[in-house]
C-alpha cells in the first residue's frame, strides 16, 4: 500500500513570522508582546494598523508616552527640522539650542514658584535613570539614606526604583500605607482612610523605635498608574508637604506618566497645589522619544560634577519633539481637554457597574483611568469587604478587546485593572467608541466559557 505524505504545512502569513521569531529569539522577560499578538507598522493619532491589516485603538499609548498619538504632524516637524539641519544627534551633556528650547519650554510649563528657583538635570533615556538620580540628589544634599514610598508604588526597574516600588529588599525603604477609597488598608476609605494614613505617616517619622532610617527622601506618584490608577486625594497630599516640609525631607513628586496634562493638569501635583521639591520627568516629555530629568529646588544642588551622569543625556531628537509636545499641550489647553473628556468617560464606565456586577470599582484623573475587576460570586476579602480581584476575568476582558480593535493594558497589584491611557487628543467619538467596545468585551468576557475564578474552578 502506497505510503501518503502528509500535506505540507500552509506557510505562515508574514506577521506570523515575525510573531514566531520574536518568540524564539526574545527573552522570557517581554511582557506587552504577550498579552498584545501584533505587528505595527503604520499609526496615526489613536490608531495603529497591524500587518495584518486590521486596525486598532490603541489606548496603551506607550505606557502613557504618547500625549499627542502616535505620529502627530508636529512631533514629526520638529524632528525633520533638526536631522534637516544638520545638527549633532548626540552631545552628551554639552549645550545645545535645541537643549536651550526644550529646556526653556519645560520651564514655562512648572508649577508656579518652582521654576524661579529650579535646576534640571538630563538623566539616561528611561524614567527609572531620574528616579534614580532623584535619589542620588537628596541623599547628597541631606547626607541622609533611607527614603519614604508608598504601597502600591512602580517607580522603575532599576536597583534603587525596585526597592522602592516594593519589588526588591532594603532596609532603607519604609514602606507607607497609601490612602485609596476601594481596598483600604484601613477599611474606611474617603477622609478618614486619608486622615489615618497621614497619621500612620507621622507616626513612623517620629516614634525613635519604629526602626525608619533617617529619610533622605519621600517618593510618591500623585495618581498611582502601575498600582492601578490610584489617585491621591489632595487634602492628603497637602499633608505630605507639611508633613515632610516640617520635618526637612525633600518630597520627590515621580510625574512619569502623570506629567504633560494626562491627569487634566498640567502636572498632577496641581490638583493638590503643592510645589515638591523633586519633580521626576519622562514619558512625554519626550515626544514619543527617550527623555528623562529631574527638575528641582536649587538649595538641593551640592552634588559634584559626575554624581549622576550617562552617555545618553543629549538624545537632540527626543528634545525637539519634547519641545513641540509640550507646546502643543499648553498652548491647545489639552490639559483642560483631558480633565472634561475623562470625566464623562468616568461617567459612561460607572453606568456600567449596574449591569456588570465583575466591575468592582471605576475610578481615575483626566484621561487616566482604570476599571477594577472582581469576583461577586466569592466571599468578601479584605478590611473593606469588598469582592476579591478576579485576574482571570481581566485577562479574557483584555483578549476581548484586542478582538474588538481596542489595546488596553493591566495593572494593580493583581493585575485586575483595566487601563485606558488614550492620548490626550482624543476625540469625543473616539472616546464614545473605546468605553463603547470595552463594555461589549466585558460582556462577552462575563459570557465566556473561559473564565475562571482565581482558583481554577470553572463558572
Amino acid at each position: 500500500m502506497a505510503v501518503t505524505e502528509p500535506a505540507p504545512a500552509p506557510p505562515l502569513a508574514p506577521h506570523e513570522g515575525i510573531l514566531r521569531r520574536q518568540s524564539l529569539r526574545e527573552s522570557a522577560a517581554r511582557t506587552y508582546a504577550r498579552s498584545l499578538p501584533i505587528v505595527p507598522v503604520r499609526a496615526r493619532g489613536l490608531t495603529i494598523e497591524g500587518a495584518d491589516g486590521r486596525r486598532y485603538l490603541d489606548c496603551l499609548s506607550g505606557a502613557g508616552t504618547l500625549a499627542l498619538g502616535h505620529n502627530h504632524p508636529v512631533v514629526l516637524e520638529a524632528i525633520k527640522k533638526v536631522l534637516d539641519s544638520g545638527a549633532p544627534l548626540h552631545v552628551l551633556d554639552l549645550a545645545t539650542p535645541v537643549k536651550d528650547a526644550f529646556t526653556t519650554e519645560l520651564f514655562a510649563t512648572l508649577p508656579s514658584g518652582f521654576a524661579d528657583d529650579a535646576r534640571i538635570q538630563f538623566c539616561g533615556p528611561a524614567g527609572t535613570d531620574a528616579v534614580e538620580a532623584a535619589f542620588t540628589l537628596v541623599r547628597a544634599a541631606t547626607g541622609r539614606s533611607g527614603l519614604l514610598a508608598f504601597t502600591g508604588a512602580y517607580h522603575g526597574m532599576t536597583a534603587g526604583a525596585l526597592a522602592a516600588s516594593g519589588g526588591a529588599e532594603d532596609v532603607r525603604v519604609t514602606r507607607l500605607p497609601f490612602p485609596q477609597d476601594y481596598r483600604c488598608p484601613f477599611g474606611t476609605g474617603g477622609e478618614q482612610g486619608a486622615e489615618l494614613a497621614a497619621r500612620w505617616t507621622e507616626s513612623v517619622l517620629d516614634d525613635p523605635k519604629s526602626g525608619t532610617p533617617a529619610p533622605a527622601g519621600m517618593i510618591l506618584e500623585p495618581v498611582q498608574g502601575e498600582g492601578g490608577v490610584n489617585p491621591a486625594p489632595d487634602a492628603w497630599m497637602r499633608r505630605m508637604r507639611e508633613i515632610t516640609r516640617s520635618r526637612s525631607i525633600p518630597l520627590i513628586a515621580d510625574e512619569v506618566q502623570t506629567g504633560v496634562g494626562r491627569t487634566g493638569a498640567f502636572w498632577a501635583v496641581e490638583h493638590s497645589g503643592i510645589v515638591p521639591d523633586v519633580m521626576v520627568l519622562s514619558k512625554a516629555i519626550g515626544g514619543s522619544l527617550p527623555l528623562a530629568v529631574i527638575v528641582y529646588r536649587s538649595e538641593l544642588d551640592t552634588w559634584q560634577p559626575g554624581a549622576h551622569a550617562g552617555t545618553f543625556r543629549g538624545n537632540q531628537l527626543a528634545m525637539a519633539a519634547g519641545t513641540a509636545t509640550l507646546a502643543y499641550v499648553r498652548e491647545n489647553r489639552l490639559a483642560h481637554r483631558a480633565a472634561e473628556l475623562g470625566a464623562r468617560m468616568l461617567a459612561s464606565l460607572r453606568g456600567l457597574v449596574a449591569h456588570h456586577p465583575s466591575i468592582g470599582d471605576v475610578r481615575g484623573r483626566g484621561l487616566m483611568i482604570g476599571v477594577e475587576l472582581v469576583d461577586p460570586e466569592a466571599a468578601p476579602v479584605g478590611a473593606g469587604g469588598e469582592a476579591p480581584p478576579d485576574p482571570v476575568l481581566a485577562t479574557v476582558v483584555q483578549q476581548e478587546c484586542l478582538r474588538r480593535g481596542l489595546i488596553v493594558e493591566l495593572g494593580g497589584r493583581h493585575s485586575t485593572v483595566v487601563r485606558l491611557l488614550p492620548p490626550l487628543t482624543l476625540t469625543d467619538e473616539q472616546a464614545t467608541a473605546v468605553v463603547d467596545r470595552l463594555a461589549d468585551a466585558l460582556a462577552a468576557a462575563e459570557r465566556s466559557p473561559h473564565r475562571r475564578t482565581a482558583t481554577g474552578s470553572i463558572r
